[in-house]
């Protein structure tokens, strides 16, 4: 019989290529993980591992057991918690991943509303950006995923992330507009709003990797290429960058919120630009208790932001 932690070993092996280094990930020691490797293989009848050297390959059965792994541990996760919630403990943990800009302001909100609801519920938090955070959530590390897409634009591109959503539970959480950020004597410091083309000639300081690629569809939608200068997924950089006046920026109002934005000045960007921030969970887990009051939580979070 295979069971559930000698997957996640196998897993941890296949993704690092080494016993110490997945020893080191799992925190546990390289002749624990040998012996459950060995104990897997045992189970399998087969061996999953060709060992070369200092370097290890998955079997074509490895490859197979790694493939389904993710989606038997999701499963086990929320028939525990499901088991745990009909006997009765009244427990949950929860594993939730967000991007920066709501771990600072969304998340700390929802996190001790629900500790006050409901005080036998643990959350853990790690943050990542969407790819990087549905990939967790697909692979198991997580089980709530605090994530953004950005509609399509003017020339009828479909919504970023659209497509690699739609085999997840999708629970919208609020509209995030961008805003302008200019340093404070800029001639446009003091405008009510500024089309998109008027910063064609600037300096840009672009954000993460999703947010800059939405920042050059929106500038090309104006006419323009953006000259990016500086690119940082910190927010707290991009707003000292504008500040000491190395070029301009366009922020989530989420990032602005978590940020003082010292020597620099905000100006609504038309045409409007949103992103959909929303909570994700795979199908099984949004049935787990924990979860599922996770989400209400993060939902009604954004209404008192």
């Amino acid at each position: 019989m295979i069971e559930a932690r000698h997957l996640r070993v196998l897993r941890a092996v296949a993704a690092t290529g080494s016993f110490s280094a997945a020893a080191r990930e799992l925190g546990c020691t390289q002749p624990a993980v040998s012996q459950q490797m060995k104990a897997l293989e045992g189970s399998a009848g087969t061996p999953l591992l060709i060992r070369t050297g200092r370097e290890m390959r998955l079997t074509e059965a490895g490859e197979v057991l790694v493939r389904h792994a993710s989606g038997i541990l999701a499963g086990l996760t929320a028939a525990e918690e499901e088991v745990a919630a009909i006997a009765g403990l009244r427990a949950g943990r929860v594993r939730l991943v967000s991007f920066p800009s709501g771990s600072s302001t969304l998340v700390p909100t929802a996190l001790a509303a629900l500790r006050a609801a409901h005080p036998g519920t643990r959350v853990s938090l790690v943050e990542a950006e969407p790819p990087r955070s549905i990939e967790m959530l697909r692979e198991g590390d997580c089980d709530v995923a605090l994530a953004f897409r950005y509609a399509g634009g003017t020339s009828g591109r479909p919504a970023d992330g659209q497509a690699e959503w739609d085999d997840l539970v999708v629970r919208p959480i609020l509209a995030d507009r961008l805003v302008g950020l200019v340093p404070e004597g800029h001639r446009l410091a003091g405008a009510g709003s500024v089309g998109m083309a008027e910063l064609a000639g600037e300096s840009w300081i672009a954000g993460c990797p999703r947010c800059r690629r939405q920042l050059v569809d929106v500038c090309e939608e104006a006419g323009f290429t953006p000259r990016i200068d500086f690119a940082t997924d910190d927010y707290p950089a991009v707003v000292g960058l504008v500040g000491a006046g190395l070029g301009v920026a366009v922020l989530p109002e989420l990032a602005i919120e978590s940020v003082r934005p010292r020597g620099a000045r905000t100006v609504a960007v038309e045409p409007a630009v949103e992103r959909e921030i929303v909570a994700l969970t795979l199908p099984d887990l949004a049935q787990v208790p924990a979860v599922a009051a996770t989400l209400d939580e993060l939902t009604r979070a954004a209404t008192r932001a």
